[in-house]
């Protein structure tokens, strides 16, 4: 790293306010209803609501800070001034350079800092496969918020860059208790019986896509891809994300959610599984989940399901090589000696549908960092397929268009090097004024496309029945 490259960061992270304002407020026994409000109220041009492990919710806003990365540049601002970098066809490293001054500059002197932020799906072929198929978007983009809220089952906790800050947020949880708010009615399009007939839509192109995967598998080419299909939202009524969010929060059981209005993406997501998990420790895992079956209210059904599941060769074949692959590229920046499956192949329901189920956990090299982790284990293998390099040639081909945030990762980290990233899927995205939902599944060398398409439908059946509309 250059002299100027490393003075440009230590500028802009110099000038990043730390959070001194601190309140600590009483528990609410619904968070989730508590953060949909904050982002409702528009505190600030950009939010995340980010659900973690335990039942816990963040809620970030603010402006003022961000980092922006593109496949040639890196741009950074604090309160209306920029900072741009060249990345030189390497945005995450030049991100992590980045992060790493943050930490630096926000030690123990002004406290542990968080950030939230996504990852472009595009940003995969800049680190495995095909530069040039990483497109001039956005690849990466974080928020260093302004206000920070963690609701909790004991406390409630508001952190803030000024008092100023401070009382908005703390003014907003001071006041009755959220109603639902009101909603328009749906359009017959997402009636449910018109959820069925949008969720099928785009079927005949996604038959061939998968039909040809099939062929380049057969042909030796890859041994798995996870196909999708974009379903795009009719012209009508907008969509609202905080009801929409907090409805399908509602009636799902992810292993992350999120909501959130940033760096040109608006979602309400309920990710199955995530990408990684770093600790303060060092200790890093990975949650594969392949092989899919339907989940519903009648128990009979969902236990015949899960035994055919647990006994189809195709998704246990499908859930090894995802699992195989997890190890191998945890052992790539692990500890030798150190990774290891926790779990495997436990069937965890995910909302509409069931999932194999494993867990890899490893310990970082003492030379490695969470983004080192990043760069292998992104975009999750679940999302992409095997080999990695393979996969992305193979959808480049087959599939529609960018993915942009899908398949992607959202993700909440800190300047004490923790980073939990979640995969995106079962999301509704909004970017411009398009609104859309999208769902893949994974194409082997068994693979059937109308079973394909049957589980994409199962997956967004998790998000599709669960649409609000704003009643403006």
């Amino acid at each position: 790293m250059s002299n100027d490259t490393r003075n440009t960061w230590d500028s802009w992270a110099g000038s990043v306010p730390p959070l001194t304002s601190t309140t600590t407020l009483e528990a609410d026994h619904d968070p989730a209803a508590w953060a949909t409000r904050l982002a409702r109220a528009g505190l600030a041009d950009q939010y995340m609501v980010y659900e973690a492990e335990g039942d816990v919710w963040h809620f970030a806003a603010g402006s003022a800070v961000s980092l922006t990365a593109h496949a040639t540049r890196i741009t950074a601002q604090v309160e209306g001034r920029t900072w741009t970098s060249r990345t030189d066809g390497r945005p995450l490293t030049a991100f992590a350079t980045a992060m790493d001054a943050l930490a630096a500059a926000h030690g123990t002197h002004t406290g542990e800092r968080h950030f939230y932020g996504w990852a472009a799906f595009e940003l995969a072929h800049l680190l495995h496969a095909d530069p040039a198929a990483a497109g001039d978007g956005p690849l990466l983009h974080a928020l260093i918020p302004s206000v920070e809220v963690t609701l909790t089952g004991k406390e409630t906790v508001v952190r803030a860059v000024d008092e100023a800050w401070l009382r908005k947020a703390a003014d907003l949880l001071a006041e009755p208790a959220p109603q639902q708010p009101s909603e328009r009615t749906a359009p017959k399009e997402m009636t449910p019986g018109g959820t069925e007939h949008l969720i099928a839509a785009g079927t005949a192109g996604y038959r061939s896509a998968v039909a040809r995967t099939v062929e380049d598998i057969r042909a030796g080419l890859l041994e798995k891809a996870v196909v999708s299909r974009k379903v795009p939202l009719p012209a009508g009524p907008a969509v609202d994300f905080p009801a929409t969010y907090l409805a399908g929060r509602r009636s799902n059981t992810p292993a992350r959610s999120y909501l959130l209005d940033l760096g040109g993406y608006r979602a309400a997501g309920f990710s199955p599984e995530t990408v990684l998990e770093v600790a303060k420790n060092g200790r890093v895992s990975t949650q594969p989940l392949a092989g899919t079956r339907a989940y519903g209210p009648d128990q009979a059904e969902n236990e015949r399901r899960r035994a055919e599941l647990i006994s189809d060769p195709k998704e246990i074949h499908e859930h090894a090589v995802s699992v195989r692959l997890a190890w191998e590229e945890m052992a790539a920046v692990c500890r030798i000696g150190s990774v290891a499956v926790e779990e495997f192949m436990a069937v965890r329901p995910r909302g509409s549908v069931q999932h194999l189920a494993s867990r890899v956990t490893g310990r970082l090299r003492k030379d490695g960092g969470p983004w080192d982790a990043f760069a292998s284990l992104f975009p999750a293998i679940t999302a992409t397929g095997v080999s990695k390099p393979a996969a992305l040639h193979a959808l480049a081909r087959h599939e529609q268009g960018p993915r942009g945030l899908y398949g992607g990762a959202v993700f909440r980290g800190s300047t004490a090097g923790t980073l939990d990233a979640a995969l995106v899927l079962r999301t509704l995205i909004g970017e411009g004024e398009e609104t859309w939902l999208r769902a893949g599944a994974g194409v082997t060398a068994q693979s059937l496309p109308e079973r394909e398409i049957e589980e994409t439908c199962e997956k967004l059946r998790s998000v599709a029945p669960h649409l609000r509309f704003s009643a403006d």
